[in-house]
């Protein structure tokens, strides 16, 4: 796939989240929505992952389930796109777009309180 500039991802990442049903998107709270090139030494680190692992997504934060209603001194919540990742799984712009908008919906779902095997068996239904 070819180089894409940070702007057109970006772009990408909207029309994703215009796509995804808006009742979910609505009601995300204190949840920032960012891309990166690639995971920090410290993510990378804390998910244990080796050096093969493509890492397309990331949720940081309190699950929306474990919040008690009094986060005002809470770091707000964050949901990390990795730019060069999700190229790496794309054959064209239009498969990318496709990755973005799974790899986001995946990511939101874990800010919803879901672990793998929820959305696993969400995905399958």
């Amino acid at each position: 796939m070819d180089y894409i500039s940070d702007d057109q991802f970006n772009n990408l990442i909207t029309k994703a989240m215009n796509e995804l049903p808006q009742d979910y998107i609505s009601s995300m709270k204190n949840v920032a929505i960012v891309m990166a090139d690639e995971p920090t030494d410290q993510q990378k680190e804390e998910l244990r992952l080796r050096h093969n692992n493509l890492l397309l997504g990331l949720f940081e934060g309190v699950p929306r389930t474990m919040q008690t209603g009094n986060e005002a001194g809470l770091i707000p919540g964050k949901i990390t796109l990795f730019k060069n990742q999700l190229q790496m799984v794309a054959r064209d712009e239009a498969s990318l777009f496709e990755q973005i908008k799974r790899t986001l919906w995946h990511e939101i779902a874990h800010y919803y309180g879901l672990n793998h095997d929820d959305i696993n068996r969400l995905e399958q239904a």
